[in-house]
């Protein structure tokens, strides 16, 4: 049986409710929410939009109650790594731990870093946004590692800051904007019969938008009562994102027509880069330019990049918690594992390393983007180890509703990484990306394979 080894001194709980609900909100609020309605409004009236947003929330809080069920039976931190490492098998919870250093958070730091800086050339004309992108990754990751206190100020300065400018959005389209109910959209399904294909293949972009609701069980041990706190950060944290994605994609199709919505077919083309008429590439851009005027645009590529590093923030913080956990069972070298109050620094730099190189490697980007399905897998996976939990009679025995939920969120990211697998829009072709994931796999299981010996090997030097 896996035991996991407790560190000497565990830093004393500072992290409470609020600011749970601030990180599970930092992670998930981010471009997709001001792209995915504009995708889909070219194939689905406003009914079958809103509906969508409204079953992912409830996916997502499928997800929330599983995965607080879980955080019951194992208040410790690190996430997957330390959930399948404890609920499945030792090896299961390595390939998360492996999968999250690279896919989970240093990716995606920098895929958000290379979006902020391409919004920040529209504020700041003849910034590069590479160079824009690594400074931000250096800058926030040097913050972070400066210890817990500053670290911790500075996400909840930056949750604050995106929170006020989202709902100061959503005060000027509520104001502003039409509170009528669309009418028929001339070039879309708006009326025609219920767009079931279309529909079905739009969660698979809404489940995006809503990733992030289990922030908080990456740093649990840090929360005052991680088996309280951290359930409910994700749920009310999930909650209250969910109404606002409610809220800003009533905004969208009320104010909004398919053809305006198309902007977002300029996004990519935006991020990497290239020159766009205006740098309206978002819904929330089409939005504020119809009701406030085109000379707001600036102001809202403004918020955009606060979105951006916020979320960055965010990840930066959450990320080396799972490293300094593996760090501390073995799993990875012992200066990864931090001491004390404070954050594991050499993780925090680790972290920002890899992203830094993933921001300067474009055919890395690619690559990366082949394989984020296998996040789907321990996602899954995790849901599973809550009924494998259940199956064994381990305490506290969770509730019928985490367990009906756990097996709802079981189908549905299963579902989800066959979609991203298969999806013929993706980098690479499917084989490509089938070829990546088993790659990603096929690294883990070799660092399992070297390092269990040496912790085994502790184990015992230990005992003695």
């Amino acid at each position: 049986m896996y035991h996991a080894a407790v560190p000497p001194q565990s830093p004393a709980p500072k992290l409470h409710l609020a600011s749970g609900v601030g990180l599970v909100a930092a992670n998930m609020i981010g471009a997709g929410v001001f792209l995915s309605a504009g995708f889909m409004a070219q194939d689905m009236g406003p009914g079958p939009i809103l509906l969508a947003w409204i079953l992912g929330l409830v996916m997502a809080l499928c997800g929330a109650l599983a995965y607080g069920a879980v955080a019951r039976l194992v208040p410790r931190s690190g996430g997957e790594y330390r959930y399948l490492s404890e609920l499945l098998h030792p090896s299961v919870g390595y390939l998360a731990g492996w999968a999250s250093l690279l896919l989970g958070f240093s990716a995606p730091i920098a895929v958000d870093a290379l979006a902020a800086g391409a919004f920040a050339r529209t504020v700041l004309p003849g910034v590069s946004p590479t160079l824009a992108a690594a400074a931000l990754v250096v800058l926030l990751t040097a913050f972070h590692a400066i210890g817990f206190k500053t670290s911790f100020r500075l996400q909840n300065l930056l949750i604050t800051a995106k929170i006020l400018l989202l709902v100061g959005f959503v005060a000027v389209g509520l104001a502003l904007g039409t509170s009528a109910w669309p009418g028929d959209w001339t070039g879309s399904a708006g009326g025609a019969a219920f767009p079931t294909g279309a529909f079905a293949s739009s969660l698979f972009f809404i489940t995006f938008a809503f990733s992030g609701w289990n922030a908080a069980v990456y740093a649990a041990e840090e929360f005052e009562d991680p088996a309280r706190t951290v359930p409910r950060a994700m749920l009310v944290g999930t909650v209250l994102v969910g109404l606002l994605y409610l809220v800003v994609n009533w905004i969208f199709v009320a104010n909004l027509t398919p053809e305006d919505a198309t902007v977002v077919f300029k996004y990519d083309a935006f991020t990497k880069g290239q020159a766009v008429e205006g740098g309206t590439v978002t819904l929330g851009h089409a939005v504020v330019a119809r009701l406030v005027g085109p000379a707001a645009g600036a102001l809202w590529s403004a918020v955009t990049v606060m979105v951006f590093v916020s979320a960055m923030s965010a990840m930066i913080f959450l990320g080396p918690r799972v490293y300094a956990a593996m760090a501390r069972d073995g799993f990875l070298p012992r200066f990864l594992a931090g001491r004390g109050e404070h954050p594991p620094r050499s993780a925090i730099l680790l972290q920002g390393a890899l992203a830094l190189i993933i921001v300067l490697t474009q055919p890395l980007q690619a690559v990366l983007a082949m394989v984020g399905g296998v996040l789907m897998l321990f996602a899954a996976l995790t849901a599973l180890g809550l009924l494998v939990a259940r199956a064994r009679g381990r305490t506290p025995t969770p509730s019928l509703a985490a367990l009906v939920a756990a097996a709802g969120y079981v189908v549905i990211s299963t579902w989800l990484f066959y979609k991203a697998v298969t999806n013929p829009l993706g980098a690479g072709t499917p084989g490509q990306r089938i070829l990546g994931v088993a790659g990603v796999l096929a690294l883990g299981l070799t660092g399992w394979a070297l390092s269990r010996g040496r912790v085994a090997g502790r184990g015992e030097h230990d005992a003695a």
